[in-house]
């Protein structure tokens, strides 16, 4: 894993693409009868992209304290949003915008110094040789459940169409790892209606690093990315190694003009917070419309967001994960040389802070956004077992940042926490 992943904590995804015409669910409302695909497909008709500006995107993904973000060249639809040379099937040569808007957001992206990254879908229910197998190779009983856009409805498979298609796949993946400059990101989707064997893989893997040996790979690889991509639903547990936490700000990945079910801003920053806590990435996603803007409730949102990073980014880049919530009830991080640690307070206190099994010394104690100090009192404890007492930190809703506060706390030496189940004090 490239440690700029581990410590970038913010990416903004971007799913733009035909399916905005109409404000329908990106490739799945024709896979699922919701549209028929002629009906999804006539949206290349109005895709214009009249007012994309790649320039003020980068300027948006920026000023939202991110450091990389992910752009959708295809999605499972096939429609790809560069000029690829191996289908007709693309934003270029298909809709009145006749434009690249990969190679524009690429260099744009550039000239910003943010991480570029690339979604591209293994899936593709656009083409012909694609549903001429199924996954593992297995016929289904039940031939009638077969969807015709993922598998041969028939029974019969054909496995030369579906070399095909993967050399279709390699060649899309080589112009668009070659043609923009250096990728940074990979992001796949769609793996699971085919085998790890079927995607050929871990060869396929190792074709993708020929273009750049430390690009990094998402999870979505059937066992083979680098790290794990847990989605809309944020983590409980925290998974193991390297992650990321992709969301929509509403509810929807593309633009849905109806879709005005939003998470606050305060919502978000407290996601936020939850991921860099457990130490991943959030991966937030905005859906341009069809020309190109952002609706405004969703650049309000990266702005914001930015803006809280801004205010408090010392608790946010160049940290670590915090400490579990048994000694906290709510998210933290630790300074990498482990002598600060920095409290989430996500609600206002009546009067104090709760922190329990800190072992260290205490030197000081600040709100980060404004620089007041605070005074705190340690309660209980056995210090002859090596047992600390409960910290209380004197704190007031006055104290508090409109959005969430982050207590400072420094210490002399590295950070201790205590993590017994106390003990019966036979002397003192």
């Amino acid at each position: 894993m490239q440690k700029w992943f581990e410590d970038a904590k913010l990416g903004i995804f971007i799913h733009y693409g035909i399916y905005a015409v109409d404000g329908v669910a990106e490739s799945w409302s024709f896979y699922n009868g919701k549209v028929s695909y002629e009906a999804y497909m006539k949206q290349l008709d109005g895709f214009t992209a009249s007012k994309f500006d790649a320039d003020r995107l980068a300027g948006l993904i920026e000023q939202s304290g991110a450091k990389y973000a992910v752009l959708t060249t295809k999605h499972h639809d096939g429609v790809a949003l560069w000029d690829t040379q191996y289908s007709d099937l693309n934003v270029v040569k298909r809709t009145p915008a006749k434009r690249d808007i990969v190679k524009e957001y690429a260099e744009a992206i550039a000239k910003k110094g943010i991480r570029l990254g690339l979604y591209y879908s293994l899936i593709d229910w656009s083409h012909p040789d694609y549903p001429s197998v199924y996954e593992g190779g297995k016929v289904p009983g039940d031939l009638s459940k077969v969807n015709p856009y993922s598998g041969p409805p028939n029974g019969v498979q054909d496995q030369d169409r579906w070399n095909q298609f993967l050399a279709f796949n390699n060649n899309q993946l080589r112009e668009i790892l070659t043609n923009y400059g250096k990728v940074d990101l990979l992001w796949f989707d769609g793996d699971w209606e085919r085998s790890a064997e079927q995607w050929n893989l871990p060869e396929f893997k190792r074709y993708v690093q020929t273009f750049n040996p430390d690009i990094v790979i998402n999870s979505r690889l059937q066992g083979h990315g680098d790290y794990k991509t847990p989605e809309q639903g944020l983590p409980i547990t925290r998974p193991e190694g390297p992650w990321e936490f992709c969301t929509t700000i509403n509810a929807s990945w593309g633009y849905v003009p109806t879709d005005d079910k939003y998470k606050s801003l305060n919502q978000i920053i407290r996601m936020f917070c939850d991921c860099i806590s457990m130490g991943g990435n959030m991966l937030l996603n905005i859906g341009p419309r069809e020309d190109g803007t952002i609706d405004k409730r969703q650049e309000d949102i990266l702005l914001g967001l930015g803006e809280w990073i801004r205010t408090h980014e010392e608790a946010v880049y160049g940290t670590v994960e915090g400490i579990m919530t048994r000694y906290y009830l709510g998210g933290s991080t630790v300074s990498k040389d482990r002598k600060t640690l920095y409290l989430f307070v996500y609600d206002d206190p009546k009067q104090n802070v709760c922190l329990k099994g800190l072992c260290n010394p205490i030197k000081k104690i600040t709100v980060l956004h404004s620089g007041k100090e605070l005074a705190h009192e340690i309660h209980g404890g056995v210090p002859w077992f090596n047992i600390p007492g409960t910290t209380w930190i004197d704190m007031t809703p006055e104290d508090t940042h409109e959005q969430v506060t982050v207590l400072k706390l420094e210490f002399d030496d590295e950070l201790e926490m205590y993590g017994g189940s106390g003990a019966v004090v036979t002397h003192n």
